[in-house]
């Protein structure tokens, strides 16, 4: 019998392996804008097709977890990503290139759900909250894709074998690991979606990650342009970096933090410093503010999905696998909405006024969070 540490470590890897996977293709945008010469406008467009891709994926994601146990669609579905991601490297037109992005955005959705069911169904075997450091796995992973990507940069290595050796390292963890994931973790209940008025509980935090993912979304696909465009600076990964480093930091330390602070403040501070990271990133655009406020920003919404996550699994109404996957459309229409609209504000004004949209994101985490913790009391009051 395989013990739950060891589920844990294997479970870790997997949300490692694919934040390397995300942070490679995000870092490379730069490389892809340049090599197809998109304007602001057109890389917008482009990027449009991760949350088509996505919002694809989410019927069948929650369909899949609900007919077999995770496992199944976590591993293939992470398995037909390194595919995914050899493919952009190889596209040669537009039509190539948005066809290869809306397959790895189709297939992370699928793996996103599946492991995040995982997550929560392991989290019931301890006493402690460990949610936290698997998202804090996904973010190390980003950082050393983003190292890996600046290391290639430097060595002038090409799209395509940098995705290719990415890929396939990948797929070989996935074949290796399959063996430690959790096995009977379907739910008999709550597997299908209700159509009736929508339930709160889930609306209220489908709102937190919808605001969220646009400004985390934005600021995966627009960081490097940001330092390359307007920070002026060669190694364009900076940003990203650096805004990935501190996301990594605050998911392991969130735990604790959340349990000294308590969610709802917790929150609070996560809007707190991603309106004061952006604003000084936009008012002072230089390299040293510019590294502060990314970081700050990052810091700032790692903790959001987590804790949505995690509440989302508590859900009375629907199993954590679907709930998980209702909560996640929201963050794809996140998706959806912010890199683009960030591309066209930049086309149409200019990069740094753009950026002021992740500020107003961080500020509704306020409201939105204030109202879900009223209505989550309120039923719990009524059930006691």
């Amino acid at each position: 019998m395989i013990s739950r540490n060891k589920h844990r470590i294997f479970l870790s890897l997997f949300f490692f392996m694919s934040g390397f996977s995300f942070s490679t293709w995000a870092s490379r945008i730069p490389t892809i804008k340049a090599a197809f010469n998109f304007n602001e406008a057109e890389l917008g467009t482009i990027l449009f097709a991760l949350p088509i891709g996505s919002l694809m994926g989410l019927p069948i994601s929650g369909w899949l977890v609900s007919k077999f146990n995770s496992r199944i669609p976590l591993a293939v579905g992470y398995g037909l990503n390194t595919i995914s991601l050899t493919l952009i490297g190889f596209a040669t037109n537009t039509v190539s290139l948005v066809a290869a992005v809306i397959l790895f955005a189709f297939t992370t959705r699928i793996f996103n759900i599946s492991v995040n069911t995982q997550a929560i169904t392991l989290q019931k075997q301890y006493d402690r909250k460990i949610i936290g450091s698997f998202h804090g796995f996904w973010s190390t992973g980003g950082i050393a894709g983003i190292a890996f990507s600046t290391f290639m940069l430097a060595l002038n290595i090409s799209l395509q074998t940098h995705f290719i050796i990415v890929g396939a390292v990948a797929l070989i963890i996935t074949c290796y690991a399959f063996q430690f994931l959790l096995k009977g973790d379907r739910s008999e209940k709550g597997n299908k979606i209700v159509l009736s008025k929508p339930d709160p509980y889930i609306l209220y935090l489908g709102l937190v990650v919808f605001f969220s993912a646009i400004c985390e979304g934005g600021m995966f696909d627009w960081s490097g342009i940001y330092f390359q465009e307007v920070i002026k600076v060669k190694i364009f990964t900076y940003g990203y970096l650096i805004f990935m480093t501190f996301m990594a930091l605050s998911r392991f330390i969130s735990d604790l933090l959340i349990e000294k602070i308590g969610m709802p403040s917790s929150y609070i501070m996560s809007a707190i410093f991603i309106v004061s990271g952006i604003s000084m990133a936009i008012i002072f655009p230089y390299f040293w503010t510019a590294m502060i406020g990314f970081s700050l920003v990052g810091f700032g919404t790692a903790a959001v999905v987590p804790m949505s996550y995690a509440l989302a699994g508590a859900s009375k109404k629907y199993s954590p696998g679907m709930a998980i996957s209702i909560i996640a459309t929201y963050a794809i229409t996140g998706m959806l909405l912010g890199p683009p609209l960030i591309g066209y504000l930049a086309h149409a004004f200019n990069l740094r006024v753009s950026f002021v949209v992740f500020g107003i994101c961080g500020l509704m985490l306020v409201p939105i969070t204030q109202l879900f913790f009223r209505y989550r009391d309120s039923i719990e009051r009524s059930i006691s």
